[in-house]
């Protein structure tokens, strides 16, 4: 490619270099150049809509990574990939307009006190350099991004600031708070309906699914509101909002889900239902939080998907579903799901009263709140404001004729012995607890108030689980396990280390992290005569457990230790979210 200042990278310029350099045949030249720009707006983008394979190297794809990464090459400047999660867009977004960046094929992607880094999609045409460097004051630095990237995050980010600067403008010139706004108007007037506020909501919903988000938190700060995703169990930095922004972002999203927009003293939940850009229903569960600085939103979003995996998806190992499976088809007995918060009891919960649930029965349940709706169950809420808690839920469910009840949680005294009364009278009961792991569950119940005698008849078995992050499969690599570490992962139980254990990488399909998705570690306990003949009123937890692991029970740690050898997650990834054994 001529390196030649100030010029526009043309697609007749483009086919005859990859001509000359053998990666195109004079067919498919010809093809290209019938066809021209073929709709796209960069010649590169057109070139690569045509899929060709490289005739020089049959296993290069003439793609937008490989041609830019070339033009990078030849114009001696960075390949950038664009990580929007990565990328600050309302620090960047000033340095320049919509127009500018549109009429220039550019895309701010960073900002130091120095320095502003700028994508481009071509790299010898450098005339707009100085303008940039005049407004901003400071010097430009370039990096070649693809084309395509390029346009769909000028949209993206330029749409978003400028909605974001129209709703503060707005705010400004009403000179009046949000609670004033409300009892002003209620038809539409609020700033929570501006339309500026409605944009950035549509916006944040369908960013956070195309990023796999589980959760999102909108955070107020003194001058900001700080936006983060949870994705994969870890929370990113998304975006910045001035305060006034933020308050009428949470007030929109308050109002998709029927709050009292006027209270912000007090916590408040809620749901709301909407479509991913896929055209599937997701439900988000709302939660706010009164703060030093306003309140706090966190949206939870529950996969639509998540009750049509099956246990292999959930990282079940054969040996573990099968114990889970005869577990849960008892036709009365207390089975119980511990874990902390964020572990994903609630996920394994529906997709196995889901498979339970067939016309044949009956399936009932008792939830704070309920997590995903599901037409398959009879789902009830707890509402302590009419007095229906989850025991005098269970008390109202044993005269609906159920066959397997489902706990949300077991709280306290009432809930756990409602919960017992309702196993030893014949029903399935599934129910969650907030334990390390699967024998202390039984510490747990007698600590609430259960005797241990009613835990012995009652009890059919405990499965504790934790979640990690699986590694990516594009860019995973093998290493020699370091057998340190793998010993103090098994330790005190014997495990041979595997040869090999895999390392994340990092690459464009993982965001450079590593790992994608989460998968289930599992510590199953089905109830044997020798268990229930160690549950005492001073049960020891130990002497429970080292009896359960002599019955074929996998500890979390050993359940993590066998999805490292499989090459599923790593041994510090495990460590990370396993309770140490004694």
């Amino acid at each position: 490619m001529a390196q030649v200042q100030d010029l526009k990278i043309s697609l007749q310029s483009l086919t005859l270099q990859l001509s000359k350099m053998g990666h195109l045949k004079k067919e498919q030249v010809g093809e290209i150049n019938q066809l021209g720009l073929n709709g796209k707006h960069h010649p590169v983008a057109a070139i690569a809509s045509h899929n060709f394979k490289s005739a020089k190297e049959a296993d290069v794809k003439l793609d937008e990574a490989y041609l830019m990464n070339w033009l990078a090459l030849e114009a001696k400047l960075d390949y950038f990939t664009i990580d929007p999660l990565k990328i600050k867009a309302s620090e960047v977004t000033p340095t320049m307009s919509f127009a500018f960046a549109k009429r220039h094929g550019l895309l701010p992607v960073g900002i130091s006190k120095d320095t502003v880094t700028v994508a481009t999609a071509e790299p010898f045409d450098r005339r707009w350099i100085a303008d940039i460097e005049h407004i901003n004051r400071r010097s430009v630095q370039l990096v070649v991004a693809k084309p395509s990237d390029i346009e769909r995050y000028q949209v993206e980010f330029f749409t978003l600031a400028a909605s974001v600067t129209g709703a503060h403008a707005q705010h400004q010139k009403h000179g009046s708070n949000l609670e004033s706004l409300v009892e002003l108007g209620t038809k539409g007037s609020s700033e929570a309906n501006d339309e500026h506020i409605v944009n950035i909501v549509d916006w944040l919903f369908q960013y956070a699914f195309e990023q796999r988000a589980s959760d999102i938190h909108i955070e107020p700060r003194r001058e900001v509101a700080k936006v983060r995703f949870r994705i994969d169990g870890v929370l990113h930095p998304v975006y910045e909002f001035p305060a006034t922004v933020a308050n009428a972002v949470t007030s929109r999203i308050k109002t998709l889900g029927r709050m009292n927009i006027a209270e912000k003293r007090k916590p408040q939940d809620s749901r709301i239902k909407t479509r991913t850009p896929g055209g599937e229903e997701v439900e988000l569960r709302l939660s706010t939080m009164p703060t030093a600085f306003g309140e706090k939103l966190v949206m939870r979003i529950f996969d639509p998907n998540v009750l049509l995996r099956n246990f292999s998806e959930l990282g079940f190992s054969k040996e573990d579903h099968a114990l889970w499976d005869t577990m849960t088809h008892q036709n009365a007995g207390i089975v119980l799901l511990t874990g902390p918060t964020g572990s994903g009891k609630t996920t394994t919960l529906y997709s196995t009263i889901k498979q339970l649930a067939t016309e044949e029965v009956n399936v009932c349940t008792v939830e704070d709140p309920i997590e995903m709706v599901e037409p398959a169950f009879n789902q009830m809420q707890v509402n302590p404001t009419i007095d229906l808690s989850f025991s005098s839920g269970i008390r109202a469910l044993m005269r609906q004729d159920p066959d397997i009840i489902m706990v949300g949680e077991i709280r306290d005294n009432e809930t756990a012995d409602m919960a017992v009364q309702a196993a030893l009278t014949g029903h399935l009961v599934l129910s969650t607890l907030h334990t390390n792991d699967a024998p202390s569950a039984i510490a747990r119940l007698l600590h609430i108030g259960v005797p241990h005698y009613l835990i012995k008849s009652a009890l059919v078995g405990v499965m504790a689980q934790r979640l990690v992050r699986t590694l990516c499969p594009h860019c995973k690599q093998k290493e020699p396990c370091d057998t340190g570490l793998w010993q103090t992962l098994v330790q005190p139980w014997s495990a041979k280390a595997p040869e090999f254990t895999y390392h994340p990488v990092g690459c464009l399909e993982c965001r450079n992290t590593g790992f994608m998705g989460r998968a289930g570690l599992y510590e199953v306990m089905p109830m044997s005569d020798t268990l229930a003949a160690l549950i005492q009123a001073d049960c020891d937890v130990g002497k429970l457990r080292r009896q359960a692991m002599k019955e074929g029970m996998r500890s979390l740690r050993l359940s993590g230790a066998q999805k490292v050898a499989a090459g599923v997650t790593t041994i510090k990834e495990v460590l990370r979210v396993s309770p140490v054994e004694l």
